[in-house]
């Protein structure tokens, strides 16, 4: 980009219920229903998950928690999480579906809702439930940053800023805020634009420091192409937040880019 002020693209249910389930044959819903809508009930009474669910789901369930949840495929975590909102129907054509559109479950997580709405199978109630999965893995995340040191956790750093970014659809631009012991007191999203391009004002940024009575710095973007080199538009207004910085005795540490699957530090690069 030729902008000089842009940074440029180079209470749920419980997930295990412990009420026994009764058997019934298949229930045959309407082909209209969408997936989240449950079956209507009949005579007041609602209807039975048949057995071959049933069964299926036990067995789902049991590996997950007899230790099997690492070698279990995304598609099988998926269905784990959709059994919540879909009680009675296969869930398994829908979480492969999900998986194939996003490419893998960090991809469904960070969708967008209108994104995710457009998977078949797909209502309000589902993609409630993986956004409310996604702000959980975020929450997970960045509490194994927050009050640490970020230089002896700086693979928890890295962690949090691929689980929050890597798999955005747009650029955004968030500032790590660090004590004079390097201890991480803020994270906060700065800046938010399109798909190749975020607007960042190194004024703010410094001011933001002063108010927070940060001593250092670390800024992270990301890039939506899945490619972390930076450009020169990147370079140069990382070098103007610097200066503003070093002016006011505040330090800046690292500029991260964020790729899909890595990630590019200014400072091991010495760009700065």
């Amino acid at each position: 980009m030729k902008h000089a002020p842009f940074f440029a693209e180079g209470p749920q249910a419980a997930l295990f219920d412990d009420d026994e389930v009764q058997l019934i044959e298949p229930f045959d819903p309407p082909k209209s229903a969408t997936l989240d809508k449950a079956p209507a009930t009949i005579a007041g009474k609602k209807p039975k998950v048949p057995s071959y669910l049933a069964d299926h789901r036990k067995r789902l369930r049991h590996r997950f928690l007899t230790g099997g949840a690492p070698a279990m495929p995304d598609y099988e975590i998926l269905e784990l999480t959709l059994f919540r909102c879909i009680p009675r129907q296969d869930v398994k054509p829908l979480a492969r579906r999900l998986i194939d559109t996003f490419g893998d479950i960090n991809g469904v997580l960070s969708a967008p809702v209108g994104r995710l709405e457009r998977v078949e199978g797909v209502g309000p109630a589902v993609a409630l439930e993986l956004k409310v999965m996604e702000t959980m893995t975020h929450r997970m995340a960045r509490a194994r940053v927050m009050q640490r040191h970020v230089i002896s956790s700086w693979d928890a750093v890295l962690d949090y800023c691929h689980t929050v970014m890597a798999h955005r659809d747009t650029e955004q631009f968030r500032i790590l805020f660090l004590d004079r012991k390097n201890v991480l007191i803020a994270d906060e999203q700065q800046g938010e634009g399109t798909v190749d391009h975020v607007p960042v004002y190194p004024r703010e940024v410094v001011k933001r420091a002063l108010e927070l009575n940060a001593s250092a710095m670390i800024l992270v973007h990301n890039h939506p192409s899945g490619d972390p080199t930076p450009s020169q538009e990147d370079i140069d207004m990382t070098h103007q937040i610097e200066v503003a910085a070093n002016a006011l005795g505040i330090t800046l540490h690292d500029h991260l880019v964020i790729g899909r699957s890595r990630e590019l530090s200014f400072r091991s690069q010495g760009i700065i």
